[in-house]
């Protein structure tokens, strides 16, 4: 039962057997109880990344392993697990994120995009994504209808364009 099942539980029962007739010491002591209930906190979704979202629903889903073998860097090996997924785990703050998303649930951080740009007078610089052509090019404006202007760092790195983000002549813009 979650803290509000329960808050709701005796809020009904107060409202069916308030007796107004009992002593003040007894519905004073039930409507402190019910106050300070409200007040528990429970607990709050942590933030993870993408990758580690994926593997908590593939061992919770396909898997059913335990939160223990889950967070074991070799069951991940064996699993076809990327070494972020590894190298995250292995940090100590990083596996309490990872327990409390595995018990208490989480939210998926919103991974941080990027305009790439070519530097210079360059009129075509602007690297996007054509949704229909389904490859990158450049080009000079936000015209383009079917085109995706920002990216990830994965979607750069897993397109082969990884090179932008140490290349002195590209230019990376973070937005939003």
């Amino acid at each position: 039962m979650n803290i509000k099942a329960l808050i709701k539980k005796y809020e009904e029962l107060w409202n069916e057997h308030s007796p107004f007739y009992e002593p003040v010491p007894y519905t004073s002591m039930v409507e402190l109880f019910l106050k300070e209930l409200k007040q528990l906190d429970e607990p709050q979704k942590v933030k993870i990344p993408q990758f580690v979202a994926d593997w908590i629903e593939v061992c919770k889903e396909h898997l059913t392993t335990s939160l223990y073998t889950a967070m074991t860097p070799n069951f991940m090996k064996e699993n076809n697990q990327s070494f972020d997924l590894i190298l995250w785990i292995k940090k100590a703050s990083n596996q309490d994120l990872f327990a409390r998303a595995w018990l208490d649930g989480y939210e998926v951080e919103k991974e941080k995009r990027y305009l790439v740009k070519i530097k210079g007078n360059i009129k075509e610089n602007m690297l996007v994504y054509g949704e229909l052509l389904e490859r990158y090019f450049f080009t000079k404006s936000f015209s383009l209808d079917d085109a995706i202007y920002s990216h990830t760092r994965k979607e750069l790195e897993d397109a082969k364009f990884g090179w932008v983000f140490d290349c002195p002549g590209i230019e990376i813009e973070e937005v939003e």
